[in-house]
């Protein structure tokens, strides 16, 4: 028997002996809160009420889950502090509201790398399919899903397609893990005006809400017993720029010729997918080399994207 279960075991043994009079023990857990949910959401400028039962249950179950899941959100915090100042004037420039960075946090939790099983991939969980039909390169050499900019650009394109189509934020979001006709012919069948009415799978009616429940611990993580420093968040990169207009043989030795490594070349460029370019096409490719500053914590500084993010 371990530890833990020989303490719970006296534990018992102690409130059973004390009977109706048994005082509070001290047990080897922590304290566990269940999260505040306040009455009204505000996404992509539209109130979301949450009086409704199944709306406010549904909005509970994300909060809590992302709450309590410490690992994921504390890095989703940090990461934002780097990417975010690069995704956020794409948004801007292009008319869509600052709230679907969310969107993306929640496809990807900012990984750089991320990959599902369904072979969506970067920080918007692109297919290849829909990528190409938006203008990323997707092959075995180069695959700009993973390049932060043009992704990100696509994903505008995107999303303002979607708006265009259903006028309801909410139904976007649905749509943008459901399928855009999955959710435009479910609206029809079912009379509807925006998927929080609909009746849909379930990882598509919780899709809205887990990106309405991102929001509110983003903006206030302190509510939700998230602490940082602005030393802790991951500072953005600065950048010099190469524009690579031919084949490469080998990006190691590329890498070494301009000033870097093979591995910061690859980190800091994940839409290189091979250690060569072919590129027959003669395409014109901006390869990002980061500062030496940059890369050092100690002379990088440190930037806040949001003061909300940190204990002041």
């Amino acid at each position: 028997m371990n530890k833990i279960k020989i303490v719970l075991a006296i534990a018992a043994l102690a409130i059973g002996a004390m009977g109706a009079n048994a005082q509070r023990i001290a047990l080897p857990f922590s304290e566990v809160y269940s999260p505040l949910i306040p009455p009204s959401v505000n996404i992509c400028g539209q109130t979301v009420h949450l009086d409704r039962t199944d709306m406010y249950e549904r909005f509970d179950r994300e909060l809590t889950a992302i709450t309590y899941t410490h690992g994921t959100t504390l890095l989703i915090l940090k990461r934002a502090n780097r990417y975010f100042p690069e995704m956020a004037p794409i948004l801007r420039a292009n008319g869509v509201p600052q709230d679907l960075l969310y969107l993306a946090v929640v496809e990807s939790s900012l990984n750089p790398r991320a990959l599902s099983p369904a072979s969506a991939a970067g920080f918007w969980q692109f297919i290849p399919a829909t990528a190409r039909e938006y203008g990323l390169e997707v092959n075995d050499e180069v695959d700009e899903r993973y390049n932060l900019e043009k992704a990100t650009a696509a994903a505008c394109r995107y999303l303002k397609s979607s708006y265009n189509r259903f006028g309801d934020w909410p139904s976007v979001m649905a749509a943008y893990n459901g399928g855009n006709a999955r959710v435009s012919r479910e609206l029809e069948r079912q009379d509807a005006d925006t998927s929080l009415d609909l009746y849909l799978t379930e990882e598509t009616s919780r899709y809205p809400y887990r990106i309405m429940a991102m929001k509110t611990l983003m903006e206030n993580p302190q509510a939700y017993g998230y602490h940082l420093a602005d030393n802790q968040l991951y500072q953005p990169r600065r950048y010099r720029t190469v524009e690579v207009s031919g084949p490469v043989d080998d990006w190691a030795a590329w890498a070494i010729a301009n000033g870097t490594t093979y591995l910061t070349l690859r980190e800091e460029n994940p839409w290189i997918r091979d250690r060569k370019l072919t590129n027959r096409n003669r395409k014109t490719y901006t390869v990002k080399i980061p500062t030496g500053e940059s890369m050092s914590r100690s002379r990088a500084g440190s930037t806040t994207y949001n003061d909300a993010w940190t204990d002041r």
